[in-house]
């Protein structure tokens, strides 16, 4: 059972997602806060799997609360889905670089909400398809260097780990890799973590950001498929 924990000042969006998360029988809406302060109240009392956080909210804003539940100083970490009804693209900047693992607008389809939510839980990223190239193209042209580049982590990258950044970046799940690896899910994951703390970011959306951005895979074109962040199944 995935525990899910939202935050909102909404009343509506609230009774709306609380309905729809919580008729799906693998997830249990655990609590619902009004602002981002009891948010983050709630999230370091219940501990939930993830949490489905509005941008703007009093008190303390989404992107606040999300570096707070999974920046590098959380413990333990909550995995972070922000939810907005703002396409404005320092949302999306800083909710990835506090740490969130995904960003969805609310308009999104309800059945792209409750995969989403099952991702980030699971551990992979989301990030909204009508913002990915947008994004990936914002970053590589006007946001600063992180601090590992490259041509560092050539040298600090296995080769097994430098093949799973490559099938990340193409949108693949552990599973996907770990088949076209032939190895094992628990080895993939293995990978990942230690892969992770070498690139300098905190969650697999990252990674994929950190390779885009550093021309470690090419920046999709207007006419080529853009790499999915994170897939179901």
């Amino acid at each position: 059972m995935i525990r899910v924990l939202i935050g909102d000042d909404q009343h509506l969006v609230r009774a709306g997602m609380s309905a729809l998360l919580g008729a799906e029988p693998d997830l249990d809406v655990v609590g619902v806060a009004r602002d981002g302060t009891e948010a983050l109240t709630m999230a370091r009392e219940l501990v939930p799997d993830i949490a489905c956080l509005d941008i703007r909210m009093p008190g303390r804003s989404g992107i606040e609360v999300a570096g707070e539940l999974c920046g590098p100083d959380a413990d333990p970490v909550v995995p972070v889905l922000v939810l907005t009804t703002f396409d404005v693209d320092e949302y999306v900047f800083g909710a990835l670089e506090a740490g969130a693992s995904g960003f969805l607008l609310k308009d999104t389809e309800p059945e792209a909400i409750v995969r989403a939510v099952r991702q980030v839980a699971a551990g992979q990223g989301t990030l909204d398809q009508t913002l990915t190239r947008r994004i990936m193209r914002e970053f590589v042209q006007r946001r600063r260097l992180q601090p590992v580049t490259a041509e560092r982590a050539g040298h600090l990258l296995t080769p097994r780990e430098h093949e799973i950044l490559l099938l990340l970046a193409q949108g693949m799940s552990n599973e996907e890799i770990a088949k076209s690896l032939v190895v094992e899910v628990s080895t993939v994951k293995s990978h990942l973590a230690r892969m992770l703390p070498k690139l300098g970011v905190r969650s697999r959306l990252q990674a994929v950001v950190w390779a885009y951005q550093n021309r470690v895979v090419a920046v999709p074109g207007p006419g080529t498929a853009t790499a999915s962040t994170g897939r179901s199944g």
